[in-house]
């Protein structure tokens, strides 16, 4: 809608009608007004891509602090099939995508996905997912994937602070809302049909390929009462997705080392057998590192996404509307995968490297060995195969009164549940993974010179490619894995407006929020083998060539690449194998978890916020308030319960365990959340604003969880374990920002912003000293005590252990064996009740260090008059002086995930019957995670464009085409280690087209 406005209360009173209309789902959102005469303002209705990118700009415009968003052009009409996608074109916003090439999670103003937070209606969302398929993430952040966008009318990114916004978000609150029959009052109805081929089956075996065009059908149908007292919209839409993607990667992580390092994998030092080997060898000071294996695989997708969603509507009078909704999602995702790959085993090794101080290999080569026979010991070339099916389902129920109860005094209440479930969907359990392999590999190469590593493998003599006759099953891991978030919410909300455009808003909530995630696997570790090659059949494995299945990496065709493998049907195999080892379940997931982790979050809050607006001279806006929120968190965990230390060998105390138990651990924080915005409109268009607040973000699920495990075996100075921290305090921000925007035209503008984030509380991990169980040690017992006083010294275990056997075998707890080779006693001394107490040095997340970031937004769009054409662009720059990962240190570090300058272009034309847009998505290097496998070492995303294309064609006023095009360029996507020739993942998926039409009734 375009606004013509001539003075300051018209101006305001269009603020008013604008985030009454448009964008109430959450009040903060509510503006001080004065009255006016509303038949003053022209409209003129605007739809359409430019409709919607100036309903954006209008939400910009009139809201109080720095506020952005995405409105939909009409219902049913959301600009992007992806919602992640969407969002990823507002400045400051960056997307992570997943191995399928989609957006999945958001990371805002350099801030990760797990301090975003994400509302449905201005309702607290539960997430949950299995991270890679098999193993649980306990991952706070919302995944965009889950939602179609079909049936959302708008997304909104709150970048500032306020008080009457939930907790819980320090980059930003990101509001989704659907859509609400009295607020599209009459009757509205339409049906969507699309058919979509995704080209990355093109590049996938025949096995996993899937079909080729799948069906996306969505409708919504919307209605209200003649005397617009009662509405009902009803939303659904069903899509099937078949697809793949290639990966090539470093799954098992890089070993890190110092030049002058000599331990297990480090290459030879100077002057000793195999130094002569090393090319341009890493200096004594600098870091390098050598990958663990090497691996390639291809895997097919297929997902069936369902969406739902019916609203019901009834206002009895005037001043009181009542809503009842429930949304549903499921989003079930089955994966098949082949692989070929190398594990080195750090033997004789010859390499050449990069430069230091920060090295990685060019080459990476370790040599055939012999037996003591002069035999060669040929090792294992695998070939893995994976099967994954897992369910996320999302159900939320939410009830709304909002009651004007005088002119100036309006009451809202609002309660919700809501949950969010993954659980296994396989025969399996959440999947399996079978090893299978040929031990056919002499010397093994990796070439890291280029983006694609090259693997050559020399074969023995009279092979040209791996033979079927010499395939069977190695090891196998089954998985059942399960993660469930609910959230529980009540928030009322109260507003008093004065008589002199000033408004008091004020609330109360409570929110319960509940997590649980748990898992177990039925592991064979029989890497050698499963019975013999001889008991497989050669028409199991199908031969074929690595290489075809990468043809967008540059090197896929390199001769020297030893690309032959096999293909294989997993369950075939699988049966294969249950046959040869005879035992079901051995290659089943476990019918219990062996692991389960539960927290309970209870938080409560209150929040009074007071807004005004003054003439100085120019209109001055502001407001001001504070949240009180306070929050008590519940973990418990089945874990194993330890009942006694033996010692059994000098240095080696084992742990006793019988049976498993829940274990319980709790924590608090309360925290005061001032904010204050103040906006100056110096003219019509040219407005600057400011603000400040102070929130917070909540620790992972992971991070809070209890289940102490203790690591065995404990040593006579103690033991180590792990476990959760419920008693961490949440990341702290004082978050400062500053903008000017110039509204220079008709649906035109520009801003400029800067914000500044002071984050304290990073979670980091620290030792503590424990005594779990009160188990009992013989190290200074009345046993020890007595051989040290009449024989030994401390420091002597073996004379220790010699006299405890000699003079109390047969005492409580002493059980002597047999003499070893040298003479000593052997046999177990078990802890006594009187004997000390055990001390464990128990691993656990610590809050440590605060840093700042900071950074610049620009925002420009631009309608070319009457002509149709526009643009939208904008640039995002994102530092921290000291929060950026140090690649010359090994050990853990405190550095912010998702840092990262990001850009978009948006060109468009929307005139007469078509649109056409044409949107570019830039992000820049960023750090995703500070482990690669289980090692502290960085993992870098690099920098990624994309051009998404879209085309449509209005036929008649009900009747409208439209095709897309995702990923146009083909692009592939890298992340390496912390050097950029240590890959670790690269990805090939391909690009996606979709035609369909959209039918008005």
């Amino acid at each position: 809608m375009n606004r013509l406005r001539a003075v300051p209360k018209q101006r305001l009173l269009t603020s008013a009608l604008l985030l009454a209309i448009a964008s109430p789902a959450i009040a903060q959102v509510n503006e001080p007004s004065a009255p006016s005469d509303a038949t003053d303002l022209d409209a003129v209705v605007v739809t359409g891509i430019r409709g919607s990118l100036e309903s954006s700009m209008n939400l910009k415009r009139d809201a109080r602090g720095i506020v952005d968003g995405i409105i939909a052009e009409d219902i049913g009409k959301f600009p992007d099939t992806n919602l992640a996608e969407s969002l990823q074109r507002i400045s400051g916003v960056s997307i992570d995508r997943s191995a399928i090439g989609e957006g999945s999670r958001v990371t805002v103003r350099g801030v990760g996905p797990d301090f975003n937070l994400v509302l449905l209606n201005g309702r607290q969302m539960p997430a949950s997912s299995n991270g890679d398929g098999s193993t649980v993430s306990n991952s706070r952040a919302f995944d965009f994937a889950n939602l179609a966008s079909e049936a959302i009318s708008a997304v909104e990114v709150y970048k500032s602070g306020r008080a009457e916004t939930p907790t819980g978000g320090i980059g930003a609150t990101i509001n989704i809302k659907t859509a609400r029959p009295l607020e599209n009052p009459g009757f509205r109805a339409n049906l969507g049909i699309k058919g979509v081929h995704d080209t990355s089956l093109d590049n996938l075996p025949d096995q996993f390929k899937g079909s080729s065009v799948t069906p996306e059908v969505s409708g919504i149908f919307s209605t209200t009462t003649a005397d617009g007292r009662f509405g009902i919209a009803v939303t659904g839409s069903y899509q099937e997705r078949d697809l793949g993607y290639n990966q090539v990667s470093v799954p098992g992580g890089w070993r890190g080392f110092r030049g002058d390092e000599e331990n297990w994998g480090a290459i030879p030092q100077p002057g000793t057998p195999g130094s002569e080997n090393i090319v341009n060898r890493p200096g004594p000071g600098d870091v390098y590192s050598v990958p663990q294996n090497l691996n390639y695989a291809v895997t097919g997708v297929q997902r069936q996404r369902t969406n739902g969603q019916v609203v019901l509507q009834w206002a009895p009078t005037d001043t009181l509307t009542t809503t009842l909704d429930y949304t549903y999602s499921e989003n079930k995702i089955q994966q098949q995968r082949n692989d070929m790959s190398v594990w080195f085993n750090y033997g004789p090794s010859s390499s050449s490297w990069t430069d230091g101080p920060v090295a990685a290999p060019l080459l990476y080569s370790e040599a055939l060995t012999f037996n003591d026979q002069g035999q060669p010991n040929y090792t294992d070339l695998s070939m893995g195969g994976a099967d994954f099916a897992n369910r996320n389902e999302n159900k939320s129920l939410g009830f709304n009164v909002e009651w004007e109860a005088t002119d100036r005094l309006g009451f809202e209440l609002d309660v919700h549940k809501s949950t969010a479930e993954t659980s296994p969907d396989s025969p399996y359990g959440s999947g399996g993974v079978l090893g299978a392999a040929a031990f056919i590999r002499g010397r093994t190469t990796a070439d890291f010179s280029g983006d694609f590593p090259i693997l050559t493998v020399e074969y023995p003599p009279g092979y040209t490619a791996p033979r079927p006759s010499d395939m069977l099953v190695t090891g196998s891991v089954f998985h059942r894995s399960y993660m469930k978030s609910e959230i529980e919410q009540v928030q009322a909300r109260g507003n008093f407006r004065f008589g002199d455009y000033s408004r008091l808003d004020f609330g109360v909530a409570a929110t319960e929020a509940d997590n649980r995630t748990a898992y177990g696997n039925v592991q064979r570790d029989t890497w050698g083998g499963t019975g013999a090659a001889g008991d497989y059949a050669d028409d199991l494995w199908r031969p074929a060539n690595m290489g075809r299945y990468f043809n967008q990496f540059a090197g896929h065709d390199n001769p020297a690449f030893t690309d032959a493998f096999f293909l294989f049907d997993f369950n075939d195999v699988r049966n294969a194998a249950v046959r040869v080892l005879g035992d079901e379940a051995a290659y089943l997931a476990p019918a219990e978890y062996t692991t389960d982790r539960r927290v309970t979050e209870k938080s409560r809050s209150a929040y009074l916020q007071v807004s005004s607006t003054f003439d100085i001279g120019i209109p001055l806006n502001a407001a001001a308030g504070v949240r009180y929120e306070e929050t008590d968190v519940t973990s418990s965990a089945l874990v194993p319960v330890a009942t006694a230390l033996v010692w059994g060998a000098n240095n080696e105390i084992g742990i006793t365990r019988e049976g498993s138990d829940f274990t319980t651990l709790t924590g608090e924080y309360a925290h005061w959340l001032p904010s204050i915005d103040v906006s100056a409109e110096f003219t019509d268009s040219l407005i600057l604003r400011s603000s400040y607040s102070r929130t917070i973000g909540r620790p992972g699920w992971g991070d809070i969880q209890g289940g102490q495990t203790l690591n065995a075996p404990v040593r006579v100075d103690g033991g180590t374990g792990q476990q959760g921290n419920p008693g961490l305090l949440p990341l702290k921000a004082h978050n400062f920002d500053l903008s000017l925007e110039w509204y220079y035209a008709e649906a035109s503008y520009f801003s400029v912003g800067y914000f500044q984030k002071n984050i304290g509380n990073y979670i980091g991990t620290s030792i503590i000293q424990a005594t779990p169980f009160d188990l009992r040690t013989p190290i200074g017992g009345a046993y020890w005590n007595a051989a040290v006083a009449n024989a030994c010294a401390t420091a002597d275990l073996t004379c220790i252990r010699n006299y405890i056997f000699t003079n109390f075998n047969g005492q409580p707890g002493v059980v002597r064996g047999d003499n070893d080779s040298n003479g000593n006693a052997t046999g177990t001394i078990t802890g006594q009740p009187n004997d000390p107490i055990a001390e464990f040095r128990i691993t656990t997340p610590a809050n440590t260090g605060s840093s700042k970031l900071d950074g610049l937004e620009l925002n420009l769009q631009h309608v070319f008059g009457q002509s149709g054409f526009g643009l939208a662009a904008n640039y995002t720059y994102v530092d921290s002086p000291d929060l950026n990962y140090d690649n010359s240190d090994l050990g853990g570090q405190f550095a912010l995930v998702g840092l990262s300058d990001s850009a978009n272009l948006v060109l468009f034309y929307d005139k007469g019957p078509w649109q056409a847009r044409a949107a570019y998505n830039w992000r820049d290097k960023f750090l995703s995670s500070g482990f690669d496998s289980e090692r502290p070492n960085p993992v870098y995303v690099e920098e990624y464009g994309q051009l998404d294309v879209s085309v449509g064609y209005r036929v008649s006023d009900n009747l409208t085409l439209q095709a897309e095009a995702i990923n146009v360029t083909d692009e592939t996507q890298r992340s390496h280690g912390r050097n950029a020739r240590q890959l670790l993942y690269g990805t090939q998926t391909g690009p996606r087209y979709m035609f369909g039409l959209r039918y008005t009734f």
